[in-house]
């Protein structure tokens, strides 16, 4: 069992024992001490006094008090090996603290009681000022420790709740930036240039050029996509982007590459609705999409609903605000399903997520033989980083239901999106995307049971026995969600990718990882300065 408790304890583990008498070994992180990182801390440290508190009194209890209170007699009671020493095999606890620990307590038990130590020195004066046997020592300790554990549990879901509202915002500078280009196009002829230009649209549909795919609504995150790939390429005459966007977002995306070229590399601007495909009839997702948004709100009832579960587990709290985030209701994030329509002269293209970085010259990619397979894609569930590359499918899909147990091996290694090469001719002889419509339709009958986040989960499903996996140093993962990561070890990576909630434009970014992101962004640029985008 694994629960992470702060980004300075990173996780505490607890090896299986029964009840209270588990051991409980703590990790430590290197980051600098915040003033939420100290509230955590001491939560564990205190448990730990209190622990080691238990053992002494113990001993007064048992009329056993065989030596003072100082860290070197404690440290003989706590085993196997704190504070260097170890447990004295003579020093038992007596079963009724057990008894009385283990034993359930009432949600409401303590609503309302004023009569709780509200610190451990309260707590140590109490039990010193009164003569009080073993069941009554073992009550009164159980009902501060499960006080202490409800308050934590409150902040934990207020960090969540808090998390969820900032990543889930447009930072008024986005938004100023997109206003100011959407005015500039409107006013300035130069903003409104056909991109690419007229001589260059042949190499749109020509396949000796390396095409790349980039769905956003978001104007910054795609200018540093762009910028990073056009830099880091070796032949940037030879790179096409194609960037696809949504109706309110199409005239400020044009104004931005149409002021900000990126010659020699051709770049074509379109929103969804210039696609002729789409344009022309019913689109599955797009219905999808909308029945999804119909059910999810039914469902979960709003982040005030999700917050007001109190049988629920944080982490469990945290997955479903998750579900929440616009990016799971995006366009931009289900378009990708239907990358063989919207493309139908392309033979293969590599489609990247709008929070990445790219690091390094990407025109290797079209040299990897991909064996027949539709989806070139880096594995998550090997890797140092057990953290972030421990991902399978149960990690996505919900295996207690029968129709997701019936079909799928929970075990079976899961990949990422993001960075991925796609075979469009491949793909074509494939029933995919029909596939991943079924499935999410199957999501939606079942009241989103089947899994809860986006798009990956059906993209596990359609993309089965279809993905070529690719080495780990083309898509390196967690930005966005893993604060251990050094700066140094992400400069390796050919990708970087912030998936997570903490996107590289939002104030919750990690700053040591946010330069990765902010090298390619000119903030001296008139439209960065006139809206206050900064470096931090």
């Amino acid at each position: 069992m694994q629960l992470h408790i702060s980004p300075s304890l990173r996780h505490v583990t607890v090896f299986p024992g029964k009840g209270v008498r588990e051991f409980i070994k703590v990790k430590v992180g290197s980051r600098r001490l915040s003033y939420r990182m100290l509230f955590y801390s001491l939560l564990f440290f205190t448990f730990l006094l209190r622990f080691v508190f238990v053992l002494s009194t113990v001993d007064i209890i048992d009329g056993e008090h065989k030596c003072s209170g100082t860290i070197d007699c404690l440290g003989k009671k706590i085993g196997p090996r704190i504070f260097g020493r170890r447990i004295d095999p003579s020093t038992k606890v007596p079963e009724v603290i057990y008894q009385v620990l283990e034993e359930p307590m009432e949600k409401d038990a303590l609503k309302g009681r004023t009569d709780i130590p509200q610190t451990l020195d309260e707590f140590m004066e109490e039990m010193s000022d009164s003569r009080v046997d073993a069941k009554t020592f073992a009550l009164k300790l159980r009902e501060m420790v499960t006080l202490l554990e409800q308050r934590t549990r409150t902040a934990k879901i207020q960090e969540y709740l808090y998390r969820h509202i900032a990543s889930s915002s447009i930072p008024k500078q986005l938004h100023c930036l997109a206003l100011r280009l959407a005015d500039e196009h409107s006013t300035n002829a130069a903003a409104r240039l056909q991109l690419p230009f007229p001589e260059l649209v042949p190499a749109l549909v020509d396949n000796s050029y390396f095409h790349f795919v980039l769905a956003s609504d978001n104007v910054l995150a795609a200018a540093v996509v762009a910028k990073s790939l056009v830099k880091n390429a070796l032949r940037p005459q030879k790179f096409v982007l194609h960037i696809i966007t949504d109706r309110k977002t199409f005239s400020p995306m044009q104004a931005w590459f149409s002021l900000h070229p990126l010659s020699p590399a051709i770049i074509e601007v379109k929103a969804l609705h210039h696609f002729d495909w789409l344009a022309k009839g019913k689109v599955p997702v797009l219905e999808a999409m909308e029945k999804d948004q119909t059910v999810r709100s039914q469902f979960r009832g709003g982040s005030s609903a999700i917050v007001a579960h109190n049988s629920e587990k944080p982490h469990v709290i945290a997955s479903k605000l998750q579900a929440l985030s616009p990016k799971y209701n995006s366009v931009m994030n289900h378009i990708r399903i239907h990358l063989p329509e919207l493309f139908p002269s392309l033979n293969k293209i590599v489609f990247l997520d709008d929070d990445i970085v790219v690091q390094t010259d990407l025109s290797p990619l079209w040299d990897i033989d991909m064996n027949g397979k539709v989806n070139g894609a880096v594995e998550t569930c090997r890797g140092e980083d057990k953290f972030v590359m421990s991902k399978r499918f149960k990690s996505y899909l919900n295996f207690s239901h029968p129709l997701i147990k019936r079909n799928f091996d929970p075990n079976e290694c899961a990949w990422a999106y993001g960075m991925n090469i796609f075979d469009l001719q491949a793909w074509r002889k494939t029933n995919i995307s029909l596939t991943y419509h079924y499935w999410v339709q199957e999501n939606l009958k079942s009241d989103l049971s089947l899994w809860q986040l986006g798009t990956l989960p059906p993209g596990l499903i359609a993309f089965h026995g279809h993905v070529h996996v690719i080495d780990p140093f083309w898509h390196m993962l967690g930005l966005g969600y893993q604060e251990n990561t050094s700066f140094a070890e992400a400069q390796n990576a050919g990708v970087v990718h912030f998936n997570g909630r903490a996107k590289p434009w939002l104030d919750i970014a990690f700053p040591q990882l946010r330069p990765l992101w902010t090298k390619y962004i000119n903030f001296s640029d008139k439209f960065i300065k006139s809206c206050h985008i900064r470096a931090s």
